[in-house]
């Protein structure tokens, strides 16, 4: 199968400046502000860990970087779904995870749960 150069998409190589995000700040900020925006409950503790709820309590996620627990699995955040029709899950990110990422996967499953 032949396929024309013109209907590929053009290659984009950011500059190494752009790719800053890619390294990971350890801030939980662009995932916060994202769900913040979106009407999330959003409860910090004295220990620095950060709780979200989705506004129809079906997701939490959780910014744990003073758990034990989590630190034990490598796990710096913790997203918990219970769907409406099916087996809950859990996804978690690893404290080189950069948060953009984080949000990104959240604005995902955001995405494909209003369909």
């Amino acid at each position: 199968m032949s396929t024309s150069a013109t209907v590929l998409p053009a290659v984009v190589r950011p500059a190494a400046d752009d790719l800053h995000w890619l390294s990971s700040d350890h801030c939980a900020g662009p995932v916060l502000d994202f769900l913040g925006a979106l009407g999330w409950v959003i409860a910090d503790t004295p220990e620095a860990n950060v709780h979200a709820i989705s506004p129809d309590g079906r997701v939490y996620v959780g910014w744990l970087p003073e758990d034990a627990t989590a630190w034990r699995r490598d796990a710096v955040w913790h997203v918990r779904v219970q769907p409406a029709d099916g087996d809950a899950w859990i996804q978690e990110f690893g404290p080189y995870t950069p948060s953009e990422a984080v949000a990104g996967f959240l604005a995902a499953l955001v995405t494909h749960s209003l369909r």
